[in-house]
């Protein structure tokens, strides 16, 4: 009784989420694609297993698109929330 009650009370308090579109994948593209070139500031980003295409190793590059993924999420809920989306 008390939980559906608690859930009743959080789902009313929860704002709209937007459903997947191109333009939320362009923005979480390119948030991805801005983290992997900050990749370049990391003190050691040469330790490690390297790709064979980018100039950055595995842990950088799997840090990089976490951390875009992350800022990609943030923008998309902001941009929902202010209407911008």
């Amino acid at each position: 009784m008390i939980s559906s009650i608690l859930l009743a009370a959080v789902a009313t308090t929860v704002p709209a989420t937007p459903e997947w579109n191109p333009t939320v994948g362009i923005i979480i593209s390119v948030s991805c694609l801005v983290a992997l070139l900050l990749t370049s500031f990391i003190k050691s980003p040469k330790v490690g297993p390297k790709l064979p295409i980018l100039p950055v190793t595995l842990p950088a590059f799997i840090g990089a698109m976490c951390f875009g993924h992350l800022i990609g999420v943030g923008i998309v809920l902001g941009l929902t929330n202010i209407g911008g989306l």
